[in-house]
Order: structure tokens, then C-alpha cells, then sequence
């Protein structure tokens, strides 16, 4: 299964990976999903939304010379910490040391908008890679995007802990559509049983839409790929998980764009401004 290459402008596609507790291998997914909408023809940039855990460079095997916190101190523009990754895509590192965007004034709120709409016009898919739990990032990032992607794993704690973020994001912060991906699954079709699970309980107590967006199997080739600092679609293009990445890369690339005032990357940087200032004034 493969992708067509691109034959018109369309709005930019913004895609927040997400996961309610660390181990799930959400770094992994973002790393992937990138590699494979790149190789298909997307103009695809990986933002490293965990702004205090940063690890997209690391697994990558890139070394940032600029990061996040340049362009949140107004030292460097997006265009200049932005780096390209062997595997056609680009990267926009994460800061270690910044706790979250709620610590972020409106000055650094205004040069992330703007670097971001520069960047508009040469993309086709954002994927916002974000940091584990309920952090005010995680949050914010999620509500703003166009689509999350919640991945799961089979194990309880991670089952628990999604729905307690789309129970948050869906009562606090008006999301109402999750795509659900479970990933190092070992067994074919245990991963759509992890699904029905999670859906059957956000069906009853909440009023949210899921879809199972796929499974990607336990693969010992991921963890080979991760020593090397490499995507296991650049290292090992054929194994089982690879597959599963490019049939991801399928689904993902027909979810639709929902209508926006530009349907860009100003737009989910816009909210979540908006995110950020309605928040001031119910502290206020």
C-alpha cells in the first residue's frame, strides 16, 4: 500500500501524537509517521513538543546546534533551528529545561506564531510529537491540533492512563475525535481488542468519537533501528513494523482537514494562544 505523490496545494495537516504515560513508544510513532509520509512525497516537519524531555534529535542521531529555547529567548527564528533529517523530513528540536507553554509570555507566544506561519506555505503535515501525561503542553498542544493520536499499549496502566486524557481533553478542553493507534502489539489483531476496550468505555461515560487507526507489532528491528539512531523504515524497510508504519502513513494521510480560517499552521498556533489566554483570564 502506497501513497500518491502530492499533486496540489492543500491546507496543512497538523497531527499532535500523544499518549496517556511514557514507554508507549509515542517518540518512535512521530519518527515513523514522518519517515513514511516524507517517502511517500509529503513535506512533513516533526516538532518536538516535549519542551522539557526533549529525545526527536536523539533518536534521530542529529545534533541541534540551535533548539526551542533559542527561539523562545527571540535568539534564533524557527527557520534557523530547524534541522533535516536524513529521512527527507525536517525537525524543529525541543528545549530540555522548559517546564510548559503555560511559562510562555505573549512576546514568546507572538515569534512562535509568526515562525510558524512562515512555514506555512512548505508543508504539508505538522506532526507535534508531545511529551507523556496531562502536563499543560500536552494539553494545549493536543487541543489545538487537527488531529490527535493516542497511542496505546497493552499494558493497564497505559490504557488508564488514555482515557484519563481523553476524558480531559474531551471535557476541559473540548476535543471530541481520537484516533487510536495500539503499538507493540504481539499478537495480530490484539490491537483492534485494545481498541474496543478503550472505546467501550469512552462510549459510555463520555461523549467522545474514537477510530482505530492501526497496530504496529512488538518488532525486534525497532529496537535495533533505536540503537542506531536510526527510523526502522530507513534500517530494516521490510520487517512487520515498517509495514504497519506505511499502512499508518495511508490511513493518516486521508484523515480530513478540518475547515479553518487558513487551515495552516497559523491557525493551530493561533489556538493555542487563545488556549493560553483564556486560560489567564480564568486565573485572573
Amino acid at each position: 500500500m502506497q501513497l500518491t505523490s502530492i499533486q496540489r496545494p492543500r491546507p496543512v495537516q497538523v497531527i499532535a501524537v500523544t499518549g496517556g504515560k511514557g514507554g508507549v513508544g509515542k517518540t518512535s510513532v512521530s519518527v515513523n509517521l514522518a519517515t513514511a509520509l516524507a517517502a511517500a512525497g509529503r513535506r512533513v516537519v516533526l516538532f518536538d513538543g516535549d519542551l522539557g524531555l526533549a529525545n526527536v534529535d536523539v533518536f534521530l542521531g542529529l545534533t541541534p546546534k540551535y533548539t526551542m529555547a533559542h527561539v523562545l529567548a527571540g535568539e534564533r527564528s524557527l527557520e534557523e533551528v530547524i534541522l533535516d533529517a536524513p529521512q527527507g523530513f525536517k525537525v524543529i528540536p525541543g528545549a530540555s529545561g522548559i517546564a510548559s507553554l503555560a511559562n510562555m509570555g505573549a512576546v514568546e507566544h507572538l515569534g512562535l506564531v509568526q515562525g510558524f506561519s512562515a512555514l506555512a506555505t512548505q508543508l504539508d503535515t505538522l506532526i507535534v510529537d508531545t511529551s507523556a501525561g496531562l502536563s499543560n503542553g500536552v494539553l494545549q498542544f493536543s487541543q489545538a491540533a487537527q488531529q490527535v493520536l493516542v497511542v496505546v499499549c497493552d499494558e493497564p496502566a497505559s490504557m488508564t492512563d488514555a482515557y484519563a486524557l481523553v476524558k480531559v481533553l474531551s471535557r476541559s478542553h473540548g476535543v471530541r475525535h481520537f484516533h487510536v493507534l495500539a503499538n507493540m502489539i504481539r499478537h495480530r489483531g490484539a490491537g483492534e481488542a485494545l481498541y474496543r476496550n478503550l472505546e467501550r468505555v469512552t462510549s459510555r461515560f463520555l461523549d467522545v468519537v474514537l477510530e482505530f487507526a492501526g497496530e504496529v507489532p512488538e518488532d525486534p528491528c525497532v529496537r535495533r533501528a533505536i540503537r542506531d539512531q536510526r527510523t526502522v523504515l530507513d534500517s530494516f524497510p521490510s520487517s512487520p513494523a515498517s509495514r504497519a508504519f506505511k499502512n499508518l502513513a495511508t490511513v493518516a494521510d486521508k484523515w480530513p482537514v478540518p475547515d479553518a480560517p487558513r487551515g495552516n499552521v497559523e491557525f493551530f498556533m493561533e489556538r493555542l494562544v487563545a488556549r493560553r489566554e483564556a486560560t489567564l483570564r480564568v486565573v485572573r
